[in-house]
């Protein structure tokens, strides 16, 4: 009877721990989502730029404003392993002409 006792609570213990245990142990990739953004990138882009100007140096925007093509947004969205998901987002804002006229950095680049 004691044995039986003991062999259910090594069980359930076994149970309620063993998922948080092994989550540590198992491999997770890396995983990189939209554009892939460096500071090197994000500092050639300068007011006066023209939308094809950027385009050649960050790619195709991630997101274009739907009610219009004054805004483009360069999300990069990074989950390395086991830590918590970064995501950076720079938001571009063009005149009429195309021409950029303001840029929204909202965090600091890897």
């Amino acid at each position: 009877m004691h044995s039986n006792i003991l062999t259910i609570s090594i069980v359930l213990l076994t149970l309620t721990t063993g998922c948080s245990v092994l989550s540590k142990i198992v491999y997770r990739p890396e995983i990189n989502q939209g554009n892939y953004l460096t500071p090197e990138d994000a500092k050639k882009i300068q007011k006066g730029m023209t939308q094809q100007q950027i385009a050649y140096i960050l790619g195709t925007p991630t997101l274009k404003d739907p009610f219009g093509k004054k805004t483009w947004f360069y999300i990069f969205r990074q989950q390395s392993g086991h830590t918590k998901i970064t995501q950076h987002t720079i938001t571009l804002t063009f005149n009429d002409t195309g021409v950029l006229i303001n840029m929204h950095d909202n965090s600091t680049l890897p």
